[in-house]
């Protein structure tokens, strides 16, 4: 039976309170996986979970939805027989709730991590604390492309999950999955780390996943993967669930992906990804017989765009790139995913062999094709202004491209706050109180702090107009 891959994070939220017996550190058993004993000399993870637990949260988000409706209601002949009134022109809405896990790994500052899937579309979005504690959250950007969303909430007491180094993790690494299945609360798994370098769950998106068999299932999204010595490693993501439960392969999103993301997130709102034009494929023994060529692994460039970034550093069809700034290419999906988590202008270091010599490029990473996986993805739901309206910037195939620069509101929710100010889709906004803002990012630093209200120059088709947002 063909495995079905399912997003996580559709149950209702609850939250359960564990309780620990006393327990006792032992002598570790390697150094950085401590066991510990409980006050009956027993195996017991108490301690462990006493400390990660309470920075892991559950996460409500309430959206609306447009509620089908039967096309024979709009029937004239149909309607006569049941002496219906006339239907609203408007499609009708109906709110939807949702939930799923996040993380928190920054306590200062309220940041929380979770999936975008779990995000995605909310009108409201509500943090549980394990003590009970209820914040709206603030969602500051998300990234489709690894699923990832980053919150802030406005709260005292916070515990945060100290990050690991996701890199040094090995199969048969023990681990603990800790999120919210099923909307049951906040519940503990165990396992080892199955597999590592997992891609292939979706063609759209950077992938290199953790497999894992700590049970995970709908409702553990955005939930931590933690380490036996107390460091989030991963966040929980995604499941293979043929029969729609776990089945022992679960999948997370690496905790160095994580801090190359987020990072952006805090920034830019948004992850500001390179490209590199290439084509490439996976470097197999009959190519390395083919070529010439003596190595394990890397991705053999098949095509160089003209005018890239790739063309510019020297590279050549036939090239095997083998690692990025030092670290090993695996394969195809891998080069993706490495040259998707680098900015825009960052300079890079691209280790190759050509005909069989291994040769150093540098090449300067250049902004994504629009349509294309590498392009920006949108964070602006981070604009709380503005908060309804998703924005990009603008792009080549644009009509106005080369004559306007600002913010494109690519879609607009009903009756949200932007579409209450006047936006609608389509618009252009090009300047913030008289300050030209040339993109996303721009327009955000203008919004943000401002407490009184902001007057948008909008280019609303050959006009441009004055938009007061309160």
């Amino acid at each position: 039976m063909t495995a079905l891959v399912i997003r996580l994070g559709r149950a209702l939220v609850a939250v359960c309170i564990l309780t620990f017996a006393h327990a006792v550190p032992m002598a570790a058993q390697t150094p950085d996986r401590p066991l510990y004993l409980n006050a009956d000399g027993l195996p017991t993870l108490a301690p462990l979970l006493a400390q990660v637990t309470p920075a892991v949260v559950n996460i409500s988000v309430e959206s609306r939805r447009t509620a089908a409706m039967n096309p024979l209601f709009n029937d004239p002949f149909f309607r006569r027989f049941f002496d219906l009134q006339p239907m609203p022109q408007e499609p009708m809405q109906r709110r939807q709730m949702s939930a799923g896990s996040g993380v928190i790994f920054d306590a200062a500052r309220g940041y929380v991590l979770t999936n975008h899937h779990v995000v995605e579309n909310g009108d409201r979005i509500v943090v549980t604390l394990k003590d009970r504690r209820q914040f709206d959250a603030v969602l500051i950007g998300s990234d489709p492309g690894t699923d990832l969303a980053l919150l802030q909430i406005d709260a005292d007491g916070l515990s945060a999950i100290e990050l690991g180094n996701s890199d040094r993790l090995q199969v048969g690494d023990y681990v603990v999955a800790i999120g919210n299945p099923f909307g049951l609360g906040q519940t503990v798994t165990s396992g080892i780390v199955s597999a590592l370098g997992r891609s292939g769950l979706n063609v759209e998106g950077y992938e290199d996943f953790i497999q894992t068999d700590a049970s995970i299932n709908p409702g553990n999204s955005g939930g931590a993967l933690v380490t036996f010595d107390g460091r989030l490693v991963g966040i929980n993501t995604a499941i293979i669930a043929p029969s729609g439960g776990n089945v022992g392969i679960g999948f997370a999103v690496p905790a160095n992906m994580v801090i190359a993301v987020v990072d952006q997130l805090i920034e830019f709102g948004e992850v500001q990804r390179g490209q590199l034009g290439v084509m490439i494929q996976d470097f197999t023994p009959d190519l390395a017989e083919a070529l010439g060529i003596a190595a394990d692994s890397g991705a053999v460039v098949t095509q160089v765009e003209p005018g890239s970034a790739a063309e510019e550093a020297g590279l050549q069809p036939g090239d095997l790139i083998v690692a990025i700034d030092g670290r090993t290419v695996a394969g195809s999906a891998d080069l993706r995913s490495q040259i998707g988590l680098r900015r825009t202008g960052r300079p890079i270091e691209l280790d190759i062999i050509r005909d069989g010599q291994p040769q150093r490029l540098v090449a300067t990473l250049r902004p994504g094709n629009p349509g294309t996986p590498a392009a920006p993805m949108s964070g602006s739901r981070g604009i709380e202004r503005l908060s309804g309206a998703e924005l990009r910037d603008v792009l080549p195939d644009d009509p106005f491209f080369g004559e306007v620069s600002g913010a494109v509101v690519a879609r607009l929710e009903s009756g949200s706050r932007a579409d209450r100010a006047g936006l609608e889709a389509g618009d252009i906004i090009v300047a913030v109180n008289q300050v030209p803002v040339a993109s996303v990012a721009e327009l955000r630093q203008q919004v943000e702090g401002v407490d009184r209200a902001i007057a948008l120059t909008v280019q609303r088709g050959s006009a441009r107009i004055f938009l007061v947002v309160r």
